[in-house]
């Protein structure tokens, strides 16, 4: 078709919301992930010649990669729309190789959410390809194929068929393996600590008691961790027992709770662990599809920073739903702690304040609603 425009990304689900905010001249399609890889039947890393690798079309991956030449063939321009992590940049990169895609008839665009301002902001500005970003998805596939391919069919032969080493699997065993190594030499001490509940004296029935722990003898403190012997901690509670006790001060103090930072990858499966029960899996998997419907900012992200836009709608969304006393002066800004982080991503957020859960669609289950 002419004058059409080929917009390529990675999902089915990514594609058909991308699709509601284009015009006619616009195709949205979808690659179904990745469409090359390393070959399973052979290391494919020539670790001879500057480990390069050998990638390879896999067979259920064909039949797209016909389709999407015969699309590209007949667009004036190939709008490559992967995420914008170094997955996606590598998934750009493969797509540019294996289509046989020219630089002149390419480009490049990320958008941090999938709504309709930021589809357009991104297309106004199309990039070339980040080349370290695709280096470093290789190295990381590179150095995954070396120590797993060979790593992996050993623990076959010595534990069980079907479990994976690798790259991550490797090091967290030998996290695993270092701190059993210092429960084994840990050497057990006792300790004993005295709390006492009391009660005013001459109060009434039903009167709350309070509690306090025992923190110094005459002039001495407890020492840390505790009492060593248990003779001295009873001989101690007797002597409390048979006294008058009183209280000779009374220290009051204002505590100021500030509220955690908005989420990133790892504090949003925290999060989700503790309070949804939910495992990491389930929760990235939730959080894909809302990305994917444009509900929420792409998922994978270790910066707590926030876009000016989206806080000024969440100031608005607190000023209406709850009123000004709910409403700080100014905004409150986050620092990522990571020097690694990358401060041109956000904070996992909604796309927008008023996308409740209720509102969801109907098809969207239990998860993705809580």
């Amino acid at each position: 078709m002419k004058g059409m425009k080929l917009v390529i990304v990675e999902s089915p689900t990514k594609a058909k919301t991308i699709g509601k905010f284009l015009g006619n001249e616009f195709h949205v399609t979808s690659s179904f992930g990745h469409i090359r890889d390393l070959p399973k039947s052979k290391l494919g890393i020539d670790v001879e010649h500057g480990f390069a690798p050998h990638y390879v079309i896999p067979t259920k991956a064909r039949k797209t990669v016909t389709g999407l030449k015969k699309l590209a063939a007949t667009a004036d321009t190939v709008i490559l729309a992967t995420d914008e992590d170094r997955e996606g940049e590598a998934i750009a990169w493969h797509l540019m190789e294996a289509l046989g895609l020219s630089d002149k008839k390419t480009e490049r665009i990320a958008f941090h959410e999938i709504t309709k301002d930021a589809i357009a902001a991104a297309l106004k500005q199309p990039r070339t390809l980040d080349i370290n970003l695709v280096n470093a998805q290789q190295a990381r596939r590179v150095l995954d194929r070396i120590v797993g391919y060979l790593l992996s069919p050993f623990l076959w032969k010595k534990v069980v068929r079907g479990l994976s080493a690798g790259r991550v699997q490797s090091v967290a065993l030998r996290l695993i393996a270092d701190r059993e190594e210092e429960i084994q030499q840990f050497k057990a001490e006792e300790y004993w600590t005295l709390d006492v509940d009391f009660e005013k004296s001459g109060s009434a029935s039903g009167k709350t008691p309070f509690s306090a722990s025992l923190a110094a003898i005459g002039e001495t403190p407890v020492p840390k961790p505790g009492i060593a012997l248990e003779t001295d901690v009873r001989a101690i509670a007797k002597h409390i027992e048979q006294g008058v006790n009183t209280v000779s001060g009374v220290d009051r103090k204002v505590m100021k709770r500030n509220p955690l930072p908005p989420f990133t990858t790892s504090t949003l499966q925290q999060e989700s662990n503790k309070r949804l029960r939910m495992s990491a899996r389930q929760t990235m998997r939730s959080a894909q599809n809302l990305y994917e419907n444009g509900f929420i900012t792409y998922m994978r992200t270790d910066s707590v920073n926030l876009s000016r836009e989206s806080v000024d709608a969440a100031r608005a969304f607190i000023q209406k739903e709850f009123g000004d006393s709910y409403l700080l002066p100014e905004p409150r800004f986050f620092k990522t702690k990571s020097r690694l982080a990358q401060e041109a991503h956000e904070a996992i957020r909604p796309t927008d304040p008023y996308r409740t859960p209720e509102s969801l669609p109907g098809e969207f289950s239990g998860p993705e609603r809580k």
